[in-house]
Formats: C-alpha cells, sequence, structure tokens
C-alpha cells in the first residue's frame, strides 16, 4: 500500500503502520480509522482495495510529508528573518522552549566535547 509515495509498512498494524507519514501521529491514525470504519489491528495485507481507498482519500485531505515540512521550514524561516528570540534560538541550534544548556540540551547542541583545563603541561628535561 503506497499512500503520497510512501510504503505503508505490511507486517505492522495499520494504526502503527500510517504513523510511517511524516505528519501522522497514533491519535491522527486513529481517527482516520475511525473515519474510514477500518477495525485498528488489521494490517495492511488484510484490508480490501475499497477500505484502502477510503483510508488514502481521509489521508490525502491533511496537509502531509513535503508539505508540512515546507511549511514548518517557513515558519522558522520567518521566525529567524524578524529576528524573534526562537528564531535566534533556532538560528544557534539551541533548545527554544526554554530548556536548560547548561546541562542537557544534546539533542540540540549535538555530542559533547570535551574542552582542556587551559593549562599547559610542563614537559620533564
Amino acid at each position: 500500500m503506497r499512500i503520497l509515495g510512501i510504503t505503508i509498512p505490511e507486517n505492522k498494524r495499520l494504526e502503527m503502520a500510517l504513523t510511517a507519514l511524516y505528519g501522522i501521529g497514533r491519535s491522527r491514525a486513529h481517527t482516520i480509522l475511525l473515519e474510514a470504519g477500518v477495525d485498528f489491528g488489521k494490517t495492511t495485507n488484510e484490508i480490501s482495495t475499497e477500505e484502502e481507498n477510503k483510508i488514502r482519500t481521509i489521508v490525502e485531505s491533511f496537509k502531509l510529508e513535503a508539505d508540512l515540512k515546507r511549511e514548518v521550514g517557513g515558519n522558522i524561516k520567518r521566525l529567524k528573518d524578524i529576528k524573534s528570540y526562537r528564531g535566534s534560538r533556532h538560528a544557534r541550534r539551541l533548545p527554544a522552549r526554554g530548556q536548560r544548556t547548561k546541562t542537557n540540551a544534546r539533542t540540540l547542541k549535538g555530542v559533547k566535547k570535551t574542552m582542556g583545563s587551559g593549562k599547559k603541561k610542563e614537559t620533564k628535561k
């Protein structure tokens, strides 16, 4: 089963398989399946083409994948352009939502780089 150019995993339950699409999480997958009238526990191999088409039409009504990524990127670019605090945090690759940065913050800052003490070691003669 392919939706928006993305292959949905075949051996997973539909509620989890739909989360392979960027912009669909568990709660949105649940609402899609409820609206389509499909059981959550079915896998993509078990559904009929009629059910597949219902799911596809519902999913295509949302803004997903490239469109959503473009919108999020545009929002961040706008914040940077107006020089807001959040935009400056994004530009510096630091947490934008008030988290501490003295420790932690490794998701954005990357792997910890240990610095030297500043003293030069004396060599023995």
